[in-house]
């Protein structure tokens, strides 16, 4: 090959990956906005000098098929460039604590294990996820929260127990979890 035909060549390719890596990230914003949860606080826990803070932020979620549970979970932010640009690696440390907040009301039947919340942690590997299962026997609702690469798992987890119970006198019938879970 000669040296015109290789830089034509390069040119071509660059095109093609700027291309998709341009549909990848539109796919991602495109994904995470449309359930993006609410930021309560952030607190810096590594000093920069000349780039953005490391950080832990803590965000509210309301469980979008049952009515009457919020979750909240705090997740570790990396600064410097990389962060600030998102291409950094986000680490899986994740804690989750999830609640009644009202009375809880199941929108239509549900999977065991299903995902309540999805949102990627890098640009291309791993993704935090929220899944919602039920305790039957004891009328409670279970949330773990989990981190996975692509390549490899990660066993860091967390879970949290939403039992179901009335909320004030109006709430007298309570509903079980387990007529909801398929």
């Amino acid at each position: 090959m000669t040296s015109k035909a290789v830089v034509k060549c390069d040119k071509k390719w660059r095109s093609v990956a700027l291309v998709a890596l341009a549909l990848t990230m539109w796919q991602a914003g495109q994904a995470s906005a449309a359930d993006e949860p609410d930021l309560i606080f952030r607190r810096s826990t590594v000093f920069k000098w000349l780039s953005p803070n490391d950080k832990l932020a803590t965000y509210a979620l309301d469980d979008p098929e049952v009515d009457g549970v919020a979750c909240h979970f705090t997740v570790p932010e990396k600064g410097g460039f990389k962060g600030w640009l998102g291409l950094a690696e986000e680490v899986s440390d994740i804690s989750l604590a999830c609640r009644q907040i009202g009375p809880i009301k199941f929108k239509h039947k549900l999977e065991q294990g299903d995902d309540m919340f999805r949102q990627r942690r890098s640009l291309f590997f791993k993704k935090m996820q929220i899944v919602r299962g039920c305790d039957a026997k004891r009328n409670v609702l279970v949330y773990m929260v989990y981190s996975d690469k692509l390549i490899e798992g990660s066993p860091k987890n967390s879970t949290s127990s939403v039992p179901i119970m009335p909320w004030g006198t109006a709430d007298a019938a309570v509903q079980k979890c387990g007529e909801f879970i398929q």
